[in-house]
């Protein structure tokens, strides 16, 4: 659905203070209430390629399955609504993209890209997600992560060799090895969630440029205190440069201002009979 004027937002990248060049890419598309960030795999020959190919891929499969639509309806066989299913078939779609040209282009051979997307409906947020960018969500002065990192280290935390925090000190396990990428294999399992989105949620999404160097602390008091959100963006980029800027770093803050809702005349006609 057209979200404009219905949630604000603030897009922005940086190459940081280590790397040549940007292998990270975002895109907003209204119309489809579509927020998406992709990072190429780096120290891999046409990162950049794979995440802007991703990006591409998605907005037009996405643009396609949305269309014929209506908003909120749940798929009674797999129990997500319609939404969730499109974005997860266009992230699909995206990988075979990326896969086919990298097997046409020798020169792009291992390319991959982790995605993060997300679609706004009907007060409501869907995500599809493969790799370790993440998403946000913070509400009621509190910061969750909403999507689980594809990570070598996030299983070994969910097996219970690690907790969170003996994670962070790790020197034995690379953090940034991901068990998952677009492009990498022929086909690719894709996490699909649900969120119920209320007015003043902020959601922040990012690549691990952001998570890796900023602690969680540190985005929660920048969240909390975010009244514009080109100043929140740039503060959380600049903290990442400063703690040394390793890789690219990627952020889109949304905040809905405004219900989104879909009127459902039936619905209305319910409340009144019940007044």
């Amino acid at each position: 659905m057209d979200i404009r004027g219905l949630i604000e937002w603030k897009a922005a990248t940086h190459t940081g203070l280590v790397r040549k060049k940007n292998e990270d890419a975002v895109a907003v598309n209204e119309n489809l209430g579509l927020f998406v960030l992709a990072d190429g795999m780096g120290g891999h020959k046409g990162g950049d390629v794979a995440s802007d190919l991703a990006i591409q891929s998605l907005i037009t499969k996405l643009d396609e399955n949305l269309a014929p639509l209506k908003p909120g309806q749940i798929d009674e066989e797999l129990g997500y609504s319609r939404e969730s299913i499109a974005l997860r078939d266009a992230v699909l779609y995206a990988n075979k993209e990326i896969y086919s040209a990298a097997k046409d282009n020798p020169e792009f051979s291992g390319m991959g890209t982790t995605i993060v997307a997300g679609v706004f409906y009907d007060n409501r947020l869907s995500i599809a997600h493969v790799g370790d960018s993440r998403i946000y969500r913070f509400r009621n002065d509190q910061l969750e992560q909403i999507t689980s990192d594809h990570t070598i280290l996030q299983e070994l935390i969910d097996k219970g060799f690690y907790t969170k925090d003996q994670a962070k000190d790790s020197t034995t396990v690379q953090k940034n090895l991901v068990t998952r990428a677009l492009g990498v294999e022929q086909s690719v399992a894709v996490d699909i969630k649900e969120d119920l989105v209320h007015l003043g949620d902020l959601y922040l999404f990012c690549s691990d440029g952001l998570h890796d160097l900023v602690d969680d602390d540190y985005i929660t008091e920048q969240l909390s205190i975010c009244e514009n959100l080109e100043v929140c963006a740039d503060n959380l980029i600049n903290e990442a440069n400063r703690r040394g800027g390793k890789d690219n770093v990627s952020i889109i803050l949304t905040r809905p201002v405004n219900d989104f809702s879909i009127k459902r005349p039936w619905f209305n006609r319910l409340k009144k009979i019940f007044r």
